[in-house]
């Protein structure tokens, strides 16, 4: 009866498929990203991404779901709560950069934006690289740390990007077409809170060596 039961329960391996699973929504809806700031395609992409949210969302719940039913798992529950979220807020943002970028139809794209389109897309993919990872904290704290460290440096990027972005187009457009810097400015926004949220799982990473090492 008790072997029966216990089949029943979520393996604790599980957590890191579903973990996995979500980090390859969150990749390919950073690459999908990417492709729609090139401006082509832009339909494509944006449906693309819009798909991609949606698949995190059941995977995020399937998450929690196990956190409830579960009576073991990899590491603290609050953990595995915390850094789910946050990587469903990273994929999440990259929702609401379509729609404001549907919202405006807006069709070309700054040459700064492309280049944050790439640094989401390189700290979409450190975090698909620490995911594996915290199947063994302890034997990969050393690499964890870096990566998290690496994602810091691309957030600190952004922001440079993010802030050149908005003189630019104040130089262009702030006297001539406020609509088109208001638009702009919505747009360099956002892709800068898609990188913020990458900071979020890279710190909730960090706090789980921390607990675990």
């Amino acid at each position: 009866m008790l072997g029966w039961f216990r089949r029943l329960l979520p393996r604790e391996d599980g957590f890191f498929d579903m973990f996995e699973r979500h980090s390859r929504t969150v990749v390919g809806g950073a690459e999908a990203l990417q492709q729609l700031l090139l401006g082509k395609d832009i339909d494509h992409w944006s449906q693309r991404i819009i798909d991609l949210e949606d698949e995190a969302d059941h995977i995020t719940a399937e998450v929690l779901l196990a956190v409830r039913r579960s009576f073991i798992t990899p590491f603290d529950r609050g953990d595995i709560k915390d850094l789910i979220q946050s990587m469903d807020d990273a994929i999440d943002t990259m929702h609401k950069t379509v729609k404001t970028v549907r919202l405006f139809e807006q069709k070309e794209f700054d040459p700064l934006m492309q280049e944050m389109g790439g640094v989401i897309v390189d700290a979409a993919k450190l975090v698909a690289e620490a995911i594996p990872l915290l199947h063994k904290v302890g034997a990969h704290s050393v690499r964890l740390n870096a990566i998290a460290e690496e994602v810091m440096r691309a957030e600190g990027r952004a922001d440079d990007l993010h802030e050149q972005g908005l003189k630019d187009l104040f130089k262009r457009h702030g006297r001539s077409d406020p609509m088109a810097y208001l638009v702009g400015s919505e747009i360099y926004g956002q892709l800068e809170k898609v990188v913020d949220r990458f900071e979020d799982v890279a710190n909730e990473i960090s706090g789980i060596v921390i607990e675990n090492v």
